[in-house]
């Protein structure tokens, strides 16, 4: 059985540690060094030289995992454990040099996210949790919004860059929410919005088309917070489903309106 105590620690000093190189190289980045890996999907220097570091640095801290990476550094998988890394989350803000992107670790025994940790560069911000340990940022214990009502709320989404078939749902839940709520936010890191939903920010969050990268470390930061979290069925196939759904107590009220809208 893995000893949190000693595995979380090490793998909070090598994400801060790769944050700095993050935070250097934006300071002077090149959009020369932009890859374009699909359809309005970036990729820069950055994003892989960071993953490398996460990944050698992870291999110390736990020998025996296996990895699922963004940008491909490693993908040999292990039965047991396996990082999910995103080592860039917000990869199109660090282009635009827009102050909003950070990495995402996540540990996941067989297919349950055991330890996860968000860390938003700009801010230096660490969010972090432990399966059944809390969640915390900068080692200060965080909560989800009291915030009972979607009138009440301010919620976080992200937009399709590649898949547009959903798009007329899409905007029609987006106008069912501005309606109903204080209002929507695109932050551009799905990672952060978690981390944002988990500390109070956020009342809720909702995006379809994501990869497990983005979201494995900030659901079990919310769901540790005291959030909610479901795809769109209202099931648990968030991971690696592509839809979610995470929120405080206005998370079922969330579900019902996006359940009426969606044309799966």
């Amino acid at each position: 059985m893995l000893i949190f105590e000693e595995i979380l620690p090490k793998a909070l000093d090598l994400t801060k540690s790769v944050g700095k190189f993050i935070r250097k190289e934006s300071l002077s980045f090149d959009r020369s060094h932009i890859e374009l890996k699909g359809l309005n999907d970036l990729v820069s220097y950055v994003d892989k030289k960071a993953e490398e570091q996460l990944v050698n640095g992870l291999k110390e801290v736990l020998p025996e995992a296996g990895f699922i990476t963004e940008e491909g550094t490693s993908n040999e998988q292990s039965e047991l454990y396996n990082w999910i890394i995103d080592p860039l989350d917000g990869t199109t803000n660090f282009i635009h040099g827009l102050p909003v992107f950070s990495i995402s670790i996540a540990l996941m025994a067989k297919r349950e996210i055991v330890l996860g940790i968000v860390y938003e560069i700009n801010r230096d911000e660490c969010f972090y949790a432990s399966k059944g340990s809390g969640a915390f940022c900068n080692d200060q214990k965080i909560q989800v919004s009291e915030v009972s009502s979607l009138s009440e709320s301010l919620l976080a989404t992200g937009f399709p860059y590649y898949n547009f078939e959903q798009m007329n749902s899409y905007l029609t839940i987006l106008d069912k929410f501005m309606q109903k709520t204080h209002g929507l936010r695109r932050l551009g890191s799905a990672a952060v919005d978690l981390a944002y939903v988990a500390c109070g920010r956020f009342e809720g969050f909702f995006e379809y088309n994501l990869n497990a990268w983005d979201v494995a470390a900030g659901t079990l930061i919310v769901s540790e917070a005291g959030g909610l979290v479901t795809d769109f069925d209202g099931g648990n196939n968030y991971l690696f489903g592509r839809e979610i759904i995470a929120g405080n107590k206005v998370q079922p009220e969330m579900l019902n309106v996006i359940q009426a809208q969606w044309k799966p």
